[in-house]
C-alpha cells in the first residue's frame, strides 16, 4: 500500500501478498508452458494448475475435479445463472441485494425468455426465508442466494436457502466472493450446488476466480473454444493467476481462525467508537456480519466527500461499493434496506484484512469525527 496510508477498502480490492507474487513469477518467464501440451514445460504448468485447483477444493470442501478456473467472480456468477438456463420459461429466484453480477444477469434471463423474482431483505438486510419459500414454484431452476453482503456484510442463512431450493426442485449457489475464507463455508455440509469466488478479495491477483459446480449438476458453458476446464471454460488458462489463487488460499486458510478473531476485534472497536459520533449509525446488523466489514451512516454528510476528507488525512475507505464505475446513484443495498437516498449517500463503508494494524485502526478512529464535522453541511 502507499507510504502512509491506511487501507480499509479490501471489500473492493486487497493488496497482493509477496508470497503470492513470488509464487507467481516463474510462470511468467521460466515455467510459461501451456497446460495442453505434452511436453514437459507443459506438464510443469499443468502439475501447477493441479495443485492450486486441490488447494481450493481443500478450502471449499469438495473434489478438484468440481473446481472451475475462470476470470473472477463476475464470470462464475454468469455461468451459474446462465449455464443452468433451461430455456424460455425458467426463473432465477435471487435476492434485492444481490451484486450486479448477480443482479444484471438475471437480466438476460429476460431477455432470453425467462423471469426472475427478487426476493426483500429487512433493515438489517436478512433474507425473508419465509418469502423465499413461498416464490418457489415448477418453473424456477436456480436459487442465487449471496453467503455475505459486500455492501453492509450481513451473512445470509445460505444452509437453510439450499434446503428451500432443493425442497421445490431447484439448484442452489452462492455469490461468496466476500464471505470466502472470512467466514465457514463447506459446499457439501452447506448444500451448495455452485459457488463463486475470486482471488483480489483475498490477496490473490485480479483476474483470476473459482466455480464449484457440483459433480453431476446440468450446467452448460457460456464460454466456447478448446474444451479446457472441464469443457465449462474453453480458453488457456491463466497459470500464472492460477497458481497466485492456490498460493493465497493456502496463506488465508492457514490461519483462518486467528485472523477472523482478530479482524472482528477491530471491527467491533471501529463501530463502538464511531456510533460515539453525534449523527452516526450502523447500518447492517450488529451480529452475524462478516468479521471484516463496517457500514455507516452521517446525519448531514456526503459520503463521497467523506471519503475524500479521509483521504487527505491518509485513510483509505470506500462508499458502498467499487464494483460499478462511475455511479452516482444510492446504493440499490441500501435502498433495499429501506434507507432513504439521503441517508445512502452518506454511506461510509470501512472493510478490513487481516494486515490491518492497530495504530491504522488509531489513526481512522482520529480522524473520522473531524473529517465527519468537516463534511456535514
Amino acid at each position: 500500500m502507499p507510504s502512509g496510508t491506511a487501507y480499509f477498502d479490501n471489500a473492493a480490492t486487497t493488496m497482493t501478498l509477496p508470497e503470492v507474487a513470488e509464487a507467481m513469477r516463474p510462470y511468467f518467464t521460466e515455467m510459461y508452458g501451456n497446460p495442453s501440451s505434452l511436453h514437459s514445460m507443459g506438464a510443469d504448468a499443468a502439475e501447477a494448475l493441479r495443485k492450486a485447483r486441490k488447494s481450493v477444493a481443500d478450502a471449499l470442501g469438495c473434489y478438484p475435479s468440481e473446481i472451475i478456473f475462470t476470470a473472477g467472480g463476475t464470470e462464475s456468477d454468469n455461468m451459474a445463472v446462465l449455464g443452468t438456463f433451461p430455456g424460455a420459461g425458467g426463473r432465477v429466484v435471487t435476492t434485492a441485494i444481490e451484486h450486479s453480477a448477480i443482479l444484471e444477469t438475471c437480466g438476460e434471463v429476460r431477455r432470453r425468455g425467462g423471469a426472475s423474482t427478487l426476493i426483500p431483505v429487512d433493515s438489517e438486510g436478512f433474507l425473508d426465508l419465509s418469502a423465499l419459500d413461498s416464490a418457489m414454484g415448477d418453473d424456477v431452476y436456480l436459487v442465487s442466494v449471496m453467503a455475505a453482503n459486500n455492501v453492509i456484510g450481513t451473512i445470509e442463512d445460505i444452509r437453510e436457502c439450499a434446503k428451500i431450493a432443493h425442497e421445490h426442485g431447484a439448484l442452489f449457489h452462492t455469490d461468496a466472493v466476500q464471505g470466502f475464507t472470512k467466514m465457514d463455508i463447506n459446499v457439501k455440509r452447506d448444500g451448495i450446488d455452485m459457488l463463486s469466488l475470486s482471488g483480489h478479495k483475498i490477496h490473490g491477483p485480479k483476474g483470476i476466480g473459482a466455480f464449484y459446480v457440483k459433480s453431476g449438476t446440468d450446467i452448460r458453458p457460456i464460454v466456447f473454444g478448446g474444451g479446457q476446464e472441464n469443457g465449462l471454460r474453453s480458453s488457456t488458462e491463466n497459470v500464472p493467476g492460477i497458481v497466485g489463487l492456490g498460493k493465497a488460499v493456502d496463506i488465508a486458510m492457514s490461519n483462518m481462525g486467528g485472523d477472523m478473531r482478530r479482524m472482528t476485534e477491530m471491527r467491533d472497536r471501529i463501530i463502538d467508537s464511531v456510533l460515539d459520533i453525534p449523527g452516526a449509525a450502523l447500518n447492517g446488523p450488529r451480529h452475524d456480519r462478516l468479521c471484516n466489514n463496517a457500514h455507516f451512516r452521517f446525519d448531514g454528510v456526503k459520503g463521497n466527500s467523506l471519503v475524500l476528507a479521509l483521504s487527505r488525512n491518509g485513510v483509505a475507505v470506500s462508499t458502498a461499493s467499487a464494483c460499478s464505475a462511475g455511479d452516482t446513484e444510492p446504493s440499490h443495498v441500501l435502498s433495499a434496506i429501506g434507507l432513504t437516498p439521503q441517508q445512502s449517500m452518506s454511506a461510509l463503508r470501512v472493510t478490513l484484512s487481516h494486515l490491518n494494524t492497530d495504530a491504522e485502526v488509531d489513526l481512522l478512529l482520529k480522524v473520522l469525527p473531524d473529517a465527519v464535522r468537516e463534511c456535514r453541511v
